[in-house]
């Protein structure tokens, strides 16, 4: 796991050089924005979408840079929504990764429009062609990304989580908010490595059931970290589902069911990868970390 976690932090450390490039700054006033787009993607993180744009591209051999370059627009998409899940009309986080939530290092105004451009530069980078050669690619990044991330993707199960906040969930609604809310990102981070390799139908339907058990693990693991784990070591305000009367799934299925679900959900997505071999090990290697992270 050491050598895995060594991966992760170089390929986050090669998505930020990207960012870096994609999002430079200056002297101009409105630069200000940019500034504020800079700090939340540049910001220490694991960069677990990235990682799975990257290490799924690689099972198609595609060029590093194209699949750094859509794992870049993927971690804009996913900071965005991050920006705006804090903001004082949705979750009202102070702290984010251990720092001063958009909103707070700034002002609210800016953060939201930090989100907007995070959310447009996002498509403008699946859409130019040093991401990928091929027209039709770029195109189908771009309508895949637009689906994950829309009302009936991200957006959505925002909107479903705000609302479950006055009614009682059961455990299939449970199951599609969070599919909305947290899976649709993390299916497309998988679905766009196979649309860069031109992966055929069956590939591509594997690496679908893989993405969505891990998202699902990721979920279940969030919330059990929400339960259990320390502000100082999650680097977010914990305990807030509970305080909030949020229909979770630890609070539907309790910890310790709530945890052997993931670990079920990760013995279920690995065993999606065994047609792509020696290949598939970073996801592997992912999926275990997933469920056992602390932060």
């Amino acid at each position: 796991m050491t050598d895995f976690k060594q991966s992760l932090a170089a390929n986050a450390q090669a998505v930020g050089e990207i960012l870096n490039e994609l999002l430079t700054s200056g002297d101009a006033p409105e630069h200000r924005l940019i500034d504020a787009m800079r700090y939340t993607t540049l910001s220490s993180g694991k960069r677990v979408r990235p990682f799975l744009v990257t290490a799924s591209a690689a099972l198609f051999n595609v060029a590093h840079q194209s699949s750094l370059r859509a794992a870049a627009a993927i971690e804009m998409m996913h900071c965005y929504s991050l920006v705006h899940d804090d903001l004082p009309a949705m979750d009202d986080d102070v702290l984010r990764r251990g720092r001063p939530t958009c909103h707070i290092k700034f002002d609210e105004a800016t953060a939201i429009l930090a989100g907007d451009a995070l959310l447009t530069k996002a498509f403008e980078v699946l859409a130019a062609p040093s991401t990928h050669a091929d027209p039709q690619v770029r195109a189908d990044l771009v309508l895949a990304l637009a689906r994950a991330a829309g009302h009936a993707g991200m957006v959505g199960g925002q909107m479903l989580d705000l609302v479950a906040e006055n009614i009682e969930l059961d455990m299939p609604e449970i199951t599609r908010l969070q599919r909305m809310k947290t899976g649709k990102l993390i299916f497309v981070s998988c679905e766009a490595g196979a649309i860069l390799g031109k992966a055929s139908a069956d590939k591509r339907q594997n690496l679908k059931h893989y993405a969505y058990d891990i998202g699902l693990a990721f979920q279940i693991a969030d919330d059990l970290l929400d339960v259990e784990g320390r502000e100082e070591q999650v680097g977010k305000k914990t305990g807030k589902d509970a305080v909030a009367g949020k229909a979770t799934f630890v609070s539907f299925l309790g910890v310790e069911q709530a945890r052997k679900q993931a670990t079920m959900l990760t013995k279920q997505a690995i065993g999606h990868l065994d047609m792509f071999g020696d290949k598939a090990e970073p996801l592997r290697d992912l999926a275990h970390f997933i469920v056992n992270r602390s932060s």
